[in-house]
């Protein structure tokens, strides 16, 4: 069993178990026919996952790892808010007839600030301060931008990376940690996507800026397992686990905008079925 299997299995069992259902109350999100989607709840759920260790892919089924990074760089590398310019069809339900899904996301990292080195978007500022201050406790993004909400076509889920480094013991290179901030997330569609992709964030970041990859911490306010998903997530953590697979990114990458998803791979990913998730929008 992988490390990511265990603390999936229990996260979603104490979810079950302990958490909160907004059945009968207000909510938002609708199935395809119209319904409300009401939740299964906790608050305040926090994943650790040390990179050094293995990449926190679950194995009770597959998570597509080229798919998920080409998100994640189509964000923070391109730092787009167009559907075209993405390789799937996720954000489809977001976007308008010209594709944008507003000033969410992407366009967030695109916009430039100015600090005293100079002008920069929030991507370039991250870089920036781990090659040349790191340890700064004020390496952060943020894209859950108040003024600009109106403007999103949907707020953003997973808001804010806060980035750390430390040193260990008798090692010359720095170890960069970080930690995902996430307001709210569906545990069954979303929650190993997510994480896959900042695993892969700091991978690339801790490669780009010559140190060591080192831990994620995952916060999320609201984590929830929606009403026609408890019969699925209740099947998917009986299932058999996998050992991790490896982990392989390309060495030869130098610079955070020259990867691409080829330049990830997962070697000897063995896991089980895949299983036809509805999504609620």
């Amino acid at each position: 069993m992988s490390i990511a299997d265990r603390i999936f299995i229990d996260m979603c069992q104490d979810i079950l178990e302990n958490g909160t259902s907004t059945e009968g109350e207000k909510v938002r999100p609708k199935w395809e026919d119209g319904t409300l989607a009401y939740t299964i709840k906790k608050f305040g759920v926090i994943n650790r996952y040390d990179l050094s260790k293995e990449f926190p892919v679950i194995t009770l089924r597959k998570t597509g790892i080229k798919s998920c990074i080409d998100e994640l760089l189509w964000i923070w590398q391109k730092k787009s808010n167009n559907i075209h310019e993405l390789n799937s069809h996720i954000w489809d339900s977001w976007a308008d007839e010209n594709g944008s899904i507003g000033k969410a996301y992407g366009y967030q990292m695109s916009v430039k600030h100015q600090y005293k080195e100079g002008e920069m978007d929030q991507v370039d500022r991250v870089l920036y301060d781990l090659k040349n201050n790191p340890y700064s406790r004020r390496i952060m993004t943020n894209i859950y931008t108040f003024s600009d909400l109106h403007e999103m076509n949907l707020y953003p889920c997973a808001y804010s990376m806060t980035f750390n480094v430390t040193k260990k013991p008798n090692q010359d290179k720095l170890v960069l940690n970080g930690i995902l901030n996430q307001r709210s997330q569906d545990v069954l569609t979303a929650n190993n996507w997510n994480v896959c992709q900042y695993a892969a964030l700091l991978h690339m970041f801790a490669q780009v800026c010559d140190m060591q990859v080192g831990e994620l911490v995952h916060v999320i306010a609201d984590a929830h397992i929606y009403d026609r998903h408890i019969p699925l997530v209740k099947e998917l953590i009986t299932r058999q686990t996998y050992d991790a697979p490896t982990f392989w990114m390309n060495p030869e990458v130098k610079d955070f905008y020259a990867f691409t998803p080829d330049d990830f791979r997962l070697d000897n990913y063995q896991t089980g079925a895949q299983i036809k998730i509805p999504v609620a929008v």
